[in-house]
């Protein structure tokens, strides 16, 4: 049974119509003011775009490549109407979200193998990190999978007490040792329990903490170094956690993980409660890093596997 089969598409296009409803709003009924009174999409109706788009949280440089692909739209096809404006947006963004694309595990699905499917998790602290860890594993054991989770955010109670009580509400086990404890002693447990019992995923959680970017680094390559020493090529997924309330300070934090260590996808949470959606388009362009969860919601079906086309369509559909 293939991942999320339990909702039909129309129903997940439901939730994320839903989950993406602030930044509609915010989009169109600035579009709407920028083309009143226009029939084709000029200089000024571009210059109100770029606005809108950098206001939308999409990022300076992604805006700037969008407003230049529409630009030689209009110049190729002489005329564009003004209602014809989504849809180009549509497929400009579109487009440029497909440029991104990497080869690898698509989803929670992948195939049968003889060592745990690793994934560290990373992130600030109040990004949401350990709840979408809970609903990773809920829709991992929802596909089939059994899955463990690593408490290596040693130095906060309330980060290990939280994910405690997510495995206990998914159902799976946890991996966890006393306040202080070294992280990567625990990620090293976790990994070592994943091989012997077999289990498919282990899911480790590492400390939300940006004051030094040196220790950062210096942590997270501990982590990494001890996870190889069960398993070479561990981790699989280094997956950086973003709330994209925060807007550009989201991109500001991608920033500094993906200095610190090699970030290979990204989870956008609390999509349903801004309108600065737009964050997801900014950061899979500017970082090159594929976004591959969303979270719409605070229920555990709420995380969704980020589809590009399903996304935009969303956005700049009314």
């Amino acid at each position: 049974m293939g991942i999320f089969s339990a909702f039909s598409k129309k129903e997940k296009k439901e939730k994320l119509d839903k989950g993406l409803e602030k930044t509609k709003q915010s989009v169109f009924s600035k579009l709407t003011k920028a083309v009143a009174g226009k029939s084709k999409v000029d200089d000024e109706v571009l210059d109100d775009l770029e606005e809108i788009l950098v206001t939308s949280d999409v990022g300076v440089n992604t805006t700037l490549k969008i407003i230049e692909r529409i630009e030689e739209r209009v110049a190729k096809d002489k005329y564009l109407g003004t209602s014809e404006l989504n849809q180009i947006l549509n497929e400009e963004i579109a487009g440029l979200l497909a440029e991104q694309e990497k080869d690898g595990l698509t989803g929670f699905d992948f195939p049968a193998r003889d060592k745990p499917y690793i994934i560290m998790v990373v992130g600030v602290n109040g990004v949401g990190k350990t709840t979408t860890i809970g609903k990773l594993a809920y829709h991992f054991k929802k596909a089939g999978k059994s899955v463990v989770l690593g408490a290596a955010d040693t130095f906060r109670a309330a980060a290990v007490d939280q994910l405690t009580i997510w495995s206990e509400r998914v159902d799976v086990p946890i991996i966890k040792q006393k306040m202080g404890s070294d992280p990567a002693s625990v990620a090293y447990d976790t990994v070592h329990a994943a091989v012997a019992h077999n289990y498919d995923v282990a899911i480790i959680d590492t400390a939300g903490r940006l004051h030094n970017k040196k220790n950062l680094m210096n942590e997270l390559t501990k982590i990494r170094k001890v996870m190889q020493k069960v398993v070479p090529d561990a981790p699989d997924e280094i997956l950086l956690v973003l709330d994209a309330s925060t807007g550009q300070n989201a991109i500001q934090q991608a920033r500094e993980f993906t200095s610190a260590t090699e970030v290979n996808a990204l989870a956008l949470t609390k999509l349903d409660g801004t309108a600065k959606g737009g964050v997801a388009i900014g950061i899979s362009d500017e970082f090159k890093i594929p976004v591959k969860y969303i979270g719409i919601g605070e229920k555990m079906e709420d995380l969704q596997l980020f589809d590009k086309k399903a996304f935009v369509d969303s956005l700049f559909n009314r």
